[in-house]
């Protein structure tokens, strides 16, 4: 069995100007936290919602079924309760009605007593001439990396 389990969403860094972060326990039934310590789990579409009573769930992400978990098996791509603090729902459910920013989950973790941690952030939309700034920032240390190596 693998350690260190750390499934990344390289692509919210990429769309999304990242505001604020925190970290949030996930509601898991048995065979759902068997297959993310066996890596099976994918976080790149997925973004969080509040429900009508203030939870926030996680839509979209995607956790393999066990292949030993028979016919108690849990539903790959099921909504799966986040737990935070009121105070923390409270302020992000303000933010995200009272503005136009999303909650996106940027990596999924098993911390060191072995639960499935959530690593997620308040967020807002980039436009298409940001991310061109992104790509012409990263080419350019990328660039300018190289030269440093060379005069070493």
């Amino acid at each position: 069995m693998q350690k260190n389990i750390n499934i990344k969403n390289k692509k919210a860094r990429f769309e999304y100007e990242l505001l604020d972060t925190l970290v949030a326990g996930i509601v898991l039934s048995g065979t759902e936290i068997k297959s993310i310590r066996l890596s099976k789990a994918s976080i790149s579409e997925s973004f969080c919602e509040f429900n009508e009573a203030g939870e926030l769930f996680v839509i979209n992400m995607h956790i393999d079924e066990y292949f030993n978990g028979g016919y108690s098996n849990h539903r790959p791509r099921a909504e799966r309760k986040l737990l935070l603090n009121k105070r923390e729902l409270k302020k992000w459910l303000k933010e995200v009605r009272n503005t136009g920013i999303t909650i996106v989950p940027l990596r999924l973790f098993l911390n060191e007593k072995g639960l499935a941690k959530l690593e997620i952030a308040l967020a807002r939309g980039k436009k298409l001439y940001d991310k061109r700034e992104t790509i012409k920032d990263r080419d350019n240390k990328r660039n300018l990396d190289r030269v440093k190596k060379s005069f070493r």
